[in-house]
């Protein structure tokens, strides 16, 4: 029988082992390979949103992906998570945004959501997706965004302990206030990891593990 093949697209190589290593834990027979180009999301964050043409290129790397053999795409940044789902309608093959299984375990945990990133551009798109699959489950929600303002840029500086404080300080607020909380990028999951038992009154979603997850059960 013929291994399954994966392939994963990232706006970031920095997400190349942190899959990996998941994809190895969690989907020992499956085949995975990667496409990387950090230029995506640099050209949302000069442009402010995503373009017509960031949104062509992504569905050119979908289409990659299954030229080169993949049974299931997943694509690894929430930034571009419009321009994967347009670009999916056009697929042979199922492709999933990362972020799409944290979402719907968020809104199967609690009615009082909150949303944390560093970058508007994840903000805006992660938020939006809650609400979608929300309606599609025909579950009211109440939805909390907070942006760690200045984090990113810290963070792109080299400073991560002022970036990681900045996401801790806005972790804390924002569990006071729902009933669980969605980490709209996956770099700030090792920030959950130094916060006190207290600090973690409510659960913390982050998406790779998640995702993973979720491919075990279609793969």
């Amino acid at each position: 029988m013929k291994r399954k093949k994966l392939g994963l697209i990232h706006t970031s190589a920095t997400l190349v082992p942190v899959f990996g290593q998941l994809c190895k834990d969690k989907l020992p027979g499956v085949e995975v390979f990667n496409i990387a180009d950090d230029s995506l999301v640099k050209g949302i964050i000069a442009s402010g949103s995503l373009t017509a043409t960031i949104a062509r290129r992504v569905t050119n790397y979908l289409e990659s992906a299954e030229l080169a053999g993949a049974d299931y795409i997943m694509v690894t940044c929430s930034s571009i998570g419009p321009a994967v789902e347009a670009g999916a309608k056009l697929m042979g093959v199922p492709v999933l945004r990362v972020d799409q299984p944290m979402a719907d375990q968020a809104v199967a945990t609690g009615s009082r959501i909150g949303v944390i990133a560093t970058l508007r551009t994840t903000l805006e798109p992660t938020a939006d997706l809650i609400q979608r699959r929300a309606d599609a489950a025909g579950k009211k929600i109440e939805l909390t965004s907070r942006l760690a303002e200045g984090a990113f840029d810290a963070l792109m500086s080299g400073d991560a302990a002022k970036h990681d404080t900045m996401v801790a300080a806005a972790l804390k607020e924002l569990s006071q206030q729902v009933d669980v909380i969605v980490l709209a990028q996956a770099s700030m999951a090792r920030v959950v990891d130094t916060l006190a038992p207290a600090d973690k009154r409510v659960p913390i979603l982050a998406s790779p593990s998640i995702a993973v997850d979720y491919l075990a059960t279609v793969l």
